[in-house]
């Protein structure tokens, strides 16, 4: 009976001191730092096409806040797509580190949300920055932000969100349509003096210098679209036109939607503000209408909307 006793306390004293060694060791483990996962940042500093990108969101102290819980879709141009940013607009990367809206720039970049690819759909995108930005897809399913940027690479995932790179910097436009004629009608080498002198005289300046809660389309013939149509007409100008002829004629080149090329779609038939009247597209040909589209000159961004430039006048039937 005593070494049955024994035998019991010897028993209970290790069963006690494996469960004290027990605890301790799953104490050890809980305290153990658990490895972090990588948030948005840390993917783009193991990515190593971001180097630019990076040296801007530190030197506009927003590292930290993309370190945060977020989640965030960030819309990353690589270093390549800064470099052909920087040289189309005659900058250095040091001017553009050191310009007052570094970070309005940079946060037009990201969404307060995580957005996967699947999840993409055409249309406006609120941005960080609290202006939109628009999404749109090609016929071949190409994905493309503001009419000039295409997303190359969907879905790194991140801890606080996800990465999507560009192949160009994206911008707030700051200039709505009627802004932007006359700018370029008055630039060194002007496009669109007749248009604007046709804008004028029938009193539609005002219906295309709104902000980004309108939303138009506007093909915008050339100059020398406009003389060939005097010369077609044995007239001298557009004062010589019948204004409500001219009204007409201009009405029937804008349609009430933001369609940058890429939502073009062939045989499709786009509704303009001149009642009844629609528009015929032809991608093949690159032609509305019998009108060409002027590569060079396409989704030319505004606050209102986007212009695309064309070599004929549009006349409705």
């Amino acid at each position: 009976m005593k070494n049955f006793q024994l035998n019991t306390r010897r028993l209970f004293t290790l069963a006690l001191a494996a469960a004290t060694l027990a605890s301790f060791s799953s104490c050890d483990d809980d305290d153990d730092p658990m490895p972090q996962a990588d948030d948005v940042v840390d993917v783009l500093e193991k990515d190593g096409e971001f180097s630019v990108l990076l040296t801007a969101v530190g030197t506009a102290d927003l590292d930290e806040a993309l370190m945060g819980p977020g989640p965030f879709t960030v819309f990353a141009p690589t270093d390549a797509a800064f470099g052909d940013f920087l040289t189309d607009n005659g900058l250095t990367a040091d001017q553009l580190l050191a310009s007052s809206g570094l970070a309005s720039t940079l946060t037009y970049h990201v969404v307060p949300a995580s957005i996967t690819s699947s999840q993409v759909t055409p249309g406006p995108v609120t941005s960080l920055e609290g202006s939109k930005f628009y999404v749109s897809v090609d016929p071949t399913g190409g994905v493309w932000i503001n009419g000039n940027t295409r997303i190359t690479a969907v879905d790194q995932m991140a801890s606080n969100g996800v990465i999507h790179t560009l192949d160009y910097v994206i911008t707030e436009p700051t200039q709505n349509i009627a802004e932007i004629a006359v700018g370029l009608s008055t630039s060194s080498t002007p496009q669109f003096t007749q248009l604007v002198a046709a804008l004028t005289r029938a009193d539609l300046v005002g219906a295309v210098s709104g902000d980004d809660s309108d939303n138009l389309t506007v093909f915008a013939p050339t100059d020398a679209a406009f003389e060939a149509l005097y010369d077609a007409l044995g007239v001298s100008g557009v004062n010589d036109i019948p204004l409500e002829t001219l009204t007409n004629v201009l009405l029937y080149h804008v349609v009430p939607a933001r369609a940058f090329s890429q939502d073009l779609r062939n045989g499709a038939n786009l509704p303009t503000l001149l009642t009844g009247e629609t528009l015929a597209v032809d991608l093949p040909n690159l032609e509305i209408n019998d009108s060409g589209l002027v590569a060079s000159l396409l989704n030319i961004h505004a606050t209102n909307g986007v212009i695309h430039v064309i070599d004929e006048v549009l006349l409705p039937e």
